[in-house]
């Protein structure tokens, strides 16, 4: 039998859940994998690729629309909102003409779904599916083979840039998930020229706006210069630890927030944000790009320090003015990091922030939106309430949120301004601004305010309604509603 595999998937779904649902499906049945089919949109996710390439299969994608026209017999209302048709997997299996063999089975972040393939022929026309070339084809070379009845019958070859192999693509990552910000275990141990030189050359080779290339990195390693720049952040701390309210304030003594004197080299990374002239190429409309390009400098010099076995810290507690003086920069030329650089003892399995139990990392799927803003492959809101039924207790600071104030009202460090005019406020970190257009919107805002504290370190709510509207009262249901999910105690006031 010529078997289809149909395949409906969030966002960054593991690789090894996938394979192993379409595994255990398999194994009752006789067949070829011939074709694997999904929504359009999802082609290029790594574990629906790595699913393609296992099987050897070809890879065919239907739109939301087409996925629709097709009585799929499992039918999903959820799939229907965040995807627009009631059923992936069941339906790209039916799109193709093929016969249903095993309805949809599915795991927390994937579903599938199996059917036998018609008769050669059969496929609609005007229909593409996408090969991969005979194994002794070089890497990354793809062959185009149109459906019966289109324009140009027979196959046609499109070459396609080799990606890496799974080890090399392993490493790639790797080295991403194990860099740290390191603060403690740097060696009394010199960085030599060459290692350094093959760092700030990755860093180098960072993209930029127009290649205009803003970046330069002044490399310090007298005592004395670094221990002016040490007293410049020592002092910032304490001013940061002031703010703070008291039990925050107790955990953040704990942490140590640089390693100044502790390496045996510090970098200040700068940018030029004139740098080549006034028609420097995607630049004029947004002149931030300057600094992002800077900061994506950063970045590859962080990740090249960590594959040679060094440590590197962020020191973001001074001024950018001051420490400008400190190191006598140019005027026109803006400070963007200073970094710590050296050999440590060890790589921590996780960054120090969450080990100490003062923040924790976003999940991915809240971040991920599709064609709109708010449209994730899991509503947020959703979430939150299937959360709250298994929820733990938590500790943690006090916050008191007020929805729909303004900045006069934060005389108390545990004060958050929740601010819902539609013109935007003078920046201050103490005032949220939501302008939320619906109140649903509303109700999502405050689901993921809420959320985002508890990742803070916050474990007690206090919600008070400035404004007499219905997005403030939505807003504050939110904040009800994403506590919950995360065991804060919370009240409304």
């Amino acid at each position: 039998m010529n078997l289809v595999v149909g395949v409906g998937l969030r966002t960054g779904t593991p690789s090894a859940e996938l394979q192993d649902l379409v595994t255990a499906a398999l194994h009752e049945l006789a067949g070829e994998v011939r074709l694997v089919v999904t929504i359009t949109g999802k082609e290029n996710e790594p574990a629906l690729q790595e699913l393609v390439a296992q099987l050897g299969a070809g890879l065919r994608t239907f739109s939301k629309d087409e996925l629709a026209k097709q009585s799929a017999p499992t039918p999903s209302a959820q799939v229907e909102q965040l995807k627009g048709t009631p059923s992936v997997a069941e339906a790209a299996v039916l799109a193709t003409g093929a016969r249903l063999l095993v309805p949809k089975r599915q795991t927390p972040n994937t579903t599938i779904a199996i059917g036998v393939q018609a008769a050669a022929g059969n496929e609609a026309p005007g229909r593409v599916v996408v090969q991969r070339a005979a194994g002794s084809e070089a890497p990354g070379r793809a062959v185009v083979q149109r459906a019966a009845g289109s324009e140009a019958p027979g196959r046609a070859v499109v070459q396609r840039a080799a990606g890496y192999d799974v080890r090399d693509r392993d490493v790639v990552q790797r080295v991403i998930a194990e860099r740290r910000d390191v603060r403690r275990g740097f060696l009394d141990l010199p960085v030599d020229d060459v290692t350094l030189g093959r760092v700030l050359e990755a860093a180098h080779r960072a993209p930029s706006v127009g290649l205009s290339q803003p970046w330069d990195f002044l490399v310090i390693r007298d005592l004395a210069t670094r221990r002016k720049v040490h007293d410049l952040a020592t002092a910032q701390r304490d001013v940061f630890a002031a703010s703070l309210p008291e039990d925050r304030r107790a955990a953040f003594d704990g942490l140590k927030i640089e390693a100044i004197l502790d390496t045996p080299l510090n970098l200040a990374v700068t940018c030029d944000p004139g740098r080549g002239g006034r028609h420097v190429l995607g630049r004029h409309a947004d002149p931030r790009t300057t600094m992002f390009s800077a900061a994506i400098a950063i970045q590859n010099l962080w990740l090249a320090a960590r594959a040679e076995g060094l440590g590197v810290g962020w020191v973001s507690f001074f001024e950018p003015g001051e420490v400008a003086a400190v190191l006598d920069l140019p005027a026109h030329i803006e400070l963007v990091g200073y970094l710590c650089v050296g050999y440590v003892d060890e790589f921590a399995a996780a960054p120090e922030l969450v080990r100490s139990g003062w923040a924790k990392r976003r999940p991915l799927s809240w971040a991920v939106h599709h064609e709109e803003w708010g449209r994730r492959d899991t509503s947020i809101v959703d979430d939150a309430l299937q959360a709250a039924q298994n929820a733990v207790p938590a500790t943690g600071q006090r916050v008191h949120v007020i929805v729909g104030g303004d900045a006069t009202q934060l005389r108390q460090a545990e004060a958050l301004v929740v601010d819902l005019k539609a013109d935007r406020p003078p920046a201050d970190f103490g005032v949220l601004w939501r302008p939320a257009r619906t109140p649903a919107e509303a109700v999502e805002f405050g689901v993921e305010i809420a959320r985002d504290l508890a990742l803070q370190g916050v474990g007690n709510l206090v919600v008070q309604i400035e404004e007499n509207s219905e997005r403030a009262e939505a807003l504050a249901r939110g904040l009800q509603v994403g506590a919950s999910a995360c065991g804060l105690t919370h009240s409304t006031t």
